[in-house]
């Protein structure tokens, strides 16, 4: 069970206040107020020479030293004009690296209009690239699925499945032997580009498992900070499923066979259930086989080479 994600994602810029420790240098404005829509970021270098033609306005505007050092070489009424005009453009706020600060009159101006000023101590090619990854993520299309996501030797393993089929027993089993639970339940999955999904939990269920039988159990106070994971990129789905003595199961695994999230297309393998199967074993036997084919090796084309061989040993051996 899948809920589609709505495409308006955003995220609160006291939320990207927090996270990039920036220092707020108006503080009375109301930053859980202000919503960011889109992870870009924009250098008004063109709207401070009064150029506003096709301005992304909605966009963390950024000034850094070429920017600053602009406007200190205007005159201070042209300077305070510029900013003026910046600030009236109903951006969501303006964000100075290095440390970088504006005269009095400019965070009065800001106080004035609702604009948040914020600086960072980072260099401005280093904040833009890390507040760029951190809003493709916040930002990213989502949706949530019912699920277990685990990190099984560096594998992101999504199992999924019906409802008391196993998922959860399985994730708890798997942490045992020292592996990482993401989340269970409910798995919110973000497209952060056209080849990576990466999953987490919500809020409300970070770090719970429901057991049928004991009821809620928290894996990070039971096993440890190690057993835990916050987000985990999506490598391959398991689908656990009632054994069907009429259906065909993939014995040999020569083809991959895919499932589709958000549009990206992920390697998914049918785990028929039966009585005792091991399952956690069963999931990092996938896991590691998954990880030696990213490396080039594929036990199953190996074995059809062998057999190949054979047979032309043996037509070899009849002439």
């Amino acid at each position: 069970m899948a809920g589609t994600s709505n495409g308006k994602e955003k995220v609160k810029l006291s939320k990207v206040i927090e996270k990039m420790q920036l220092v707020n240098m108006t503080p009375d404005i109301d930053a859980s107020g202000i919503w960011l829509h889109v992870p870009d970021i924009n250098r008004p270098a063109l709207q401070l020479t009064g150029f506003y033609q096709s301005f992304d306005n909605d966009r963390l505007q950024i000034i850094g030293n070429v920017e600053f050092n602009y406007l200190e070489s205007l005159s201070k009424e042209e300077r305070l004009e510029r900013y003026s005009q910046l600030l009236s453009s109903n951006i969501p706020c303006l964000i100075f690296c290095r440390e970088l600060r504006p005269e009095q009159e400019v965070i009065d101006m800001a106080n004035k209009l609702g604009i948040p000023l914020l600086s960072s101590h980072d260099t401005t090619s280093s904040f833009t690239a890390e507040v760029i990854r951190w809003l493709k993520v916040q930002l990213a299309p989502c949706i949530v699925i019912h699920g277990v996501l685990v990190d099984v030797y560096g594998e992101g393993v999504l199992i999924t499945g019906e409802s008391g089929i196993g998922k959860s027993e399985a994730a708890l089993e798997l942490i045992k032997r020292g592996h990482r639970l993401v989340t269970d339940d409910a798995v919110e999955i973000r497209k952060v580009s056209d080849e990576t999904l990466v999953g987490s939990a919500p809020g409300v269920t970070k770090y719970f498992i429901e057991l049928r039988g004991i009821g809620i159990i928290d894996v990070k106070t039971l096993f440890g900070v190690e057993s835990v994971k916050e987000t985990q990129e999506i490598d391959m789905v398991i689908k656990l499923e009632d054994w069907n003595k009429d259906k065909e199961y993939d014995r040999l695994g020569l083809e991959e066979e895919y499932t589709e999230y958000l549009g990206n297309k992920v390697v998914c393998h049918s785990l028929p259930i039966r009585p005792g199967r091991n399952l956690a074993v069963i999931v990092e036997a996938a896991a590691v086989n998954h990880r030696q084919k990213k490396m080039g090796y594929n036990a199953a084309v190996e074995l059809y080479r062998r057999v190949q061989e054979n047979l032309m040993k043996g037509d070899e051996d009849d002439d």
